[in-house]
């Protein structure tokens, strides 16, 4: 194992302070590291252990000793292991201990912990106080993953219940073999804003649609959504309440996906894009607003299970309205495109690219669960009521953009150009416009006043005159469906696993889902990333662990890549991020209190208080969940300084749950985080674990990685794990 006194209060935005560990944990003793150094091994001259678990359990009266033979357990201990198990068993059955969670219900409820759950650390009584458990857990042994030491990546996947070998994970295939790497660069109309609300750094270059106005900030009706949030309305500030990334607004409908910009995969360069671009004119486009719609679009499997909350997307359909130049024929929407796809085949564009032109939409929000079927109606109805006024304004479209300034890329240190409007964008990818292409004319008389309205006139009589929706919009996803409604009541402790790429299911009085996270940071100092990443870890290089050459893997499922930092001009097209390699030990949720959550501040002070030892973190193996992301499996340990740790966390911030109440000095506690007040390590993940609490040290490597078959999958899986076994060894 290695040794990281790194532990840190962060939201998926920022990491916001840093917890030391007690000067006095740090001592020699606690481990006899001292003593084993001397004598070159963990036994005395008698061969008895004097340290790590085989030592801990010859002083409980066990059979353990994990440091014998070369398979890591003798037979002795197998049989304590499974006479141990057998006695959980059976005192969960006599009502001791944690009872299943098919028992542990009260009132039909599922609760997920018993009231009687043993919490006190080894050699403590049931007395203990919980000052008295806090210099407790800062004097526990800080090792940790003594009893798999000589297992292979391999078989402890087998122990973890994982498939780490078949490569039967969800694959892709375009069906083009010409083309070996989708991407997500595209041609298309930028709606992003720039409101008080959202990311200061958002552009401006919409003035035509409030796109603020159709999302829920404040979560009067949605429950949740994806990490991402909304990607519309301003994007997110830092230290936003729900924890959100603080990406910038990145609205946009595309016109013509470009793909892959890698060549030798079958892509187009970005100086290929522009040199097409360069070729072609085109008058201004005008846009006609739709419709807002829900449903389809996530993968999670929610809306096959009618005892959660069904999780779908959120989309605004557009379209471009057909206008004729003087003589034409053919629309200019069709001319330009026509233009296009002849303009690519000139300069050689790869077979990636799209051969025909995206249906406008524009993505809002993914992974969104709302509070009930009536909520979503409600919703539905006040966003498609404000498409309507948006309809009665612009009766025959209007062209997109702004009288304002930037400069592109984003933060880029070049002079600010006029916006103008009717501009069409390359996006690298969402989050990343590097060039801007101007329409061949200015407005005429009639599209300028429609471009200028909503910010040189009063338009507050459309809003006044539109009282009722003139357009249809059942049937997509409104909430008319169905008379579902989110039951608090149903959380489960194993909920704190959660696919970051839905929506959350929140516990009772919790209004609102937040990010927010005690973990580890494991981001490293890379030349390749575009943003700074801070160096929080010397031992795991993990570029060994991903495929930056594409070799196993076509495409992912979202617009995120690789979360270990993304390259510059990286073929796929992923939004390039710092690296957020981390492991999650505890969510705390939203930071606003006042939606039932904890704040920021009083986090603070309560994590400022927690003692801990020295944390030790041990690699078992690379799998892909069963959402089809990619994850790096640490060791569960549930008797590490890093399970104490968690134990902390659970009964000083953890939620009220079964007749559990959580304890803290500061007397602040919140009704979001997403781990119960009794949960404890040894119910987490493993073979040491009963599977059915939250605590399962994981570090996500790429969320839904589309593999180009399933050999290539298992290939990619061995090869990490051959080096997992590298990093077994030497910690």
């Amino acid at each position: 194992m290695t040794a990281l006194r790194l532990f840190e209060f962060a939201t998926t935005a920022a990491l916001a302070v840093t917890l030391s560990a007690l000067p006095t944990t740090h001592g020699r003793l606690a481990d006899r590291s001292r003593v084993v150094k001397a004598r070159g091994s963990r036994r005395d001259y008698n061969n008895l252990a004097i340290e790590g678990a085989a030592y801990r359990g010859r002083h409980e009266n066990t059979a353990v000793d994990a440091d014998a033979g070369d398979g890591g357990e003798t037979s002795a201990t197998k049989n304590y292991r499974n006479v141990k198990r057998g006695m959980i068993s059976n005192n969960i059955r006599d009502g001791g201990g944690s009872p299943p969670d098919h028992e542990n219900k009260v009132g039909g409820m599922d609760l997920g912990f018993g009231a009687d759950s043993n919490r006190q650390l080894r050699g403590t009584s049931s007395t203990e106080t919980p000052e008295e458990f806090s210099r407790r857990l800062s004097g526990q042994l800080t090792g940790c993953c003594y009893t798999y030491q000589k297992y292979s990546a391999a078989k402890m996947c087998s122990l973890y219940g994982q498939d780490c070998e078949s490569g039967e994970t969800p694959s892709h295939d375009s069906g083009d073999e010409s083309c070996e790497q989708e991407g997500l660069s595209f041609i298309g109309i930028s709606f992003s804003v720039n409101t008080p609300s959202g990311n200061p750094y958002s552009y401006q270059l919409c003035d035509q649609f409030p796109m603020e106005n159709i999302i829920d900030r404040n979560y009067d009706y949605v429950m949740s959504m994806d990490e991402d949030g909304w990607l519309v309305g301003g994007g997110y500030k830092s230290f936003d309440y729900s924890g959100k990334m603080p990406y910038i607004d990145s609205s946009h409908t595309e016109l013509l996906r470009i793909g892959s910009l890698d060549v030798d995969k079958g892509g187009t360069t970005i100086e290929q894009v522009y040199e097409a671009m360069s070729s072609v004119t085109f008058a201004p486009f005008s846009i006609y607003p739709e419709y807002l719609k829900g449903g389809g679009g996530h993968h999670s499997g929610d809306n096959e299970d009618q005892q959660k909350v069904p999780s779908s997307d959120v989309t605004l359909i557009v379209s471009v309205v057909d206008t004729y130049e003087d003589g034409d024929s053919y629309s200019s929407y069709e001319i330009f495109l026509n233009n296009l796809f002849s303009a690519m085949q000139a300069v050689n564009g790869g077979s990636c690219m799209d051969d025909h032109d995206t249906d406008p939409h524009v993505s809002m929000a993914r992974g969104v669960k709302f509070k009930s079927a009536y909520h979503q109606e409600q919703y539905m109805y006040s966003a498609n009521l404000e498409v309507a006024v948006w309809q009665a304004m612009y009766p025959k479209g209007t062209p997109i953009g702004s009288k304002g300034y930037a400069s592109f890329p984003p933060g880029s240190r070049g002079n600010k150009q006029y916006v103008g409007y009717g501009n069409l964008y390359f996006f690298f990818d969402r989050a990343n416009i590097t060039k801007a292409f101007r329409p061949y004319r200015d407005l005429t008389d009639d599209e300028a006043a429609y471009a200028t309205l909503y910010t040189s006139s009063d338009v507050s009589s459309y809003y006044a005159n539109t009282n009722e929706i003139g357009f249809d919009y059942s049937g997509s996803g409104d909430g008319g469906g169905g008379n579902w409604e989110h039951n608090p009541y149903s959380w489960k402790a194993t909920m704190a696993m959660h696919d970051m790429t839905d929506g959350w299911d929140l516990p009772p009085n919790c209004e609102q889902e937040g990010e927010t996270f005690f973990g580890i940071p494991l981001s490293r100092k890379s030349d390749s990333s575009l943003q700074v990443s801070t160096s929080f870890q010397e031992q795991f290089n993990f570029e060994h662990i991903i495929d930056r050459n594409y070799t196993y893997i076509k495409s992912f499922g979202t617009n995120h890549g690789w979360l270990v930092g993304e390259q510059i001009g990286n073929g796929a097209g992923s939004i390039v991020d710092k690296d957020t390699a981390h492991i999650p030990i505890f969510y705390i949720g939203t930071t606003n209190p006042n939606m039932g959550g904890i704040s920021l501040s009083n986090l603070i002070k309560v994590g400022k208080r927690i003692e801990f030892g020295t944390l030790y973190i041990k690699p078992a193996f690379v799998f892909i969940d069963d959402n089809g992301h990619i994850k790096l499996q640490f060791e569960m340990d549930p008797n590490s300084a890093l399970a104490y740790l968690y134990d902390n966390l659970c009964k000083e911030l953890g939620i009220a749950w079964n007749y559990d109440t959580p304890y803290n000095k500061e007397g602040v506690y919140t009704n979001c985080a997403m781990h119960a007040s009794g949960d404890r390590a040894k119910y987490g993940c493993g073979p040491d674990g009963t599977g059915v609490g939250g605590f399962c040290p994981q570090m996500t490597v790429a969320y839904s990685a589309r593999f180009q078959s399933e050999e290539h999958a298992a290939a990619y899986l061995d090869q990490c794990n051959n080096y997992v076994d590298y990093w077994r060894s030497l910690y």
